[in-house]
């Protein structure tokens, strides 16, 4: 069974150290048999306080890091040394150097820094809450940053956006050792959706609209029910009852990418979702999703998910491999 061992360190965020047990536990192999262990530990096995006025007891210390598959991290409250001064607390380097070579490793929001002052980033792509971005470069000029996305994949370092983005990374962990069935069947236990598009750019403060003004949400809403045909510019906003210079604004405003963007997102999303599901040839799910020809959805869909559509359905559809 795949070990997976949560770090919990002071001030830890009580969402975010959730996460994982939340989704992990109730996954299964495709024999039906739990796919995961997920235990927490502690530096030194004591409690530890949240940020949420409260302790939590842990059955384990930091011992236990070295017999772990995956080691996830979840963020805690500034301030802390590492937010100051990019450094580690000895006791906290410890437990780290006690993690096995080639063991995966995953933050989730801020603790991107752990690793980040640990080292183990240099060089790497990462990403953090968009809110640390100009802290952590600062600070750690030596990794690859993206504020922009939700996470990223770098193989054996997984590091995700803040809160809800850390459910993002965890189905896609999921996704990738069970295969696309079953990370569905948890997203659906969990009641959240098993693939979010786009990234921050979505979730960065900006003015919020007076609620008199009206939104693109409505004309997004009947957008997604008519992805298989064209969707002009003009249609979009007519349908919004805004010109297209205003509704561009606006839809920018609101989902941090432009309608197009957007749309290709959705459709490559549907595409992804019917490759999965059914056995429809290329040419038919690109004729239901608005791409038009089989040639525009491989071009768009190797853009997005970085494979062509027939080898993600090879992963996707016909494997279902088993958790190590």
């Amino acid at each position: 069974m795949h070990r997976i061992v949560v770090l919990a360190l002071d001030q830890v965020y009580p969402f975010e150290l959730g996460i994982p047990a939340r989704v992990f536990a109730i996954a299964r192999t495709p024999g039906g048999e739990p796919a995961y262990e997920v235990v927490v530990c502690t530096v030194d096995g004591g409690p530890v306080r949240t940020n949420g006025g409260f302790g939590v007891t842990v059955d384990h210390a930091a011992g236990v890091l070295a017999t772990a598959d995956t080691v996830i991290v979840p963020p805690f409250s500034p301030p802390h040394q590492v937010y100051r001064d990019g450094t580690l607390p000895g006791p906290v380097a410890e437990a780290l150097a006690l993690v096995r070579p080639g063991t995966r490793l995953v933050t989730i929001c801020a603790a991107t820094y752990v690793l980040a002052a640990a080292g183990l980033l240099d060089g790497r792509p990462a990403t953090t809450h968009w809110a640390f971005t100009e802290s952590f470069r600062t600070l750690f000029p030596r990794v690859r940053l993206d504020p922009k996305v939700l996470f990223v994949d770098d193989g054996d370092v997984l590091t995700s956006a803040g809160a809800a983005a850390g459910i993002d990374l965890c189905l896609h962990i999921l996704r990738q050792d069970l295969g696309s069935e079953e990370a569905n069947r948890v997203a659906r236990h969990c009641v959240v959706p098993p693939w979010r598009d786009g990234g921050q750019a979505q979730y960065i403060e900006r003015p919020v609209p007076q609620s008199s003004v009206a939104t693109t949400g409505p004309t997004r809403a009947w957008a997604l029910d008519h992805l298989g045909r064209q969707l002009p510019l003009a249609e979009l906003a007519a349908h919004a009852s805004l010109s297209v210079r205003t509704f561009t604004r606006r839809f920018r405003d609101e989902v941090g990418l432009s309608p197009q963007q957007w749309l290709a997102q959705q459709r490559v999303a549907l595409a992804r979702s019917l490759l999965e599901t059914t056995d429809l040839p290329v040419d038919a799910i690109a004729h239901r999703c608005g791409f038009g020809t089989g040639t525009s959805l491989r071009q768009h869909f190797h853009a997005v998910v970085g494979v062509p559509p027939l080898a993600y359905r090879r992963t996707f559809r016909a494997q279902e491999p088993a958790a190590s």
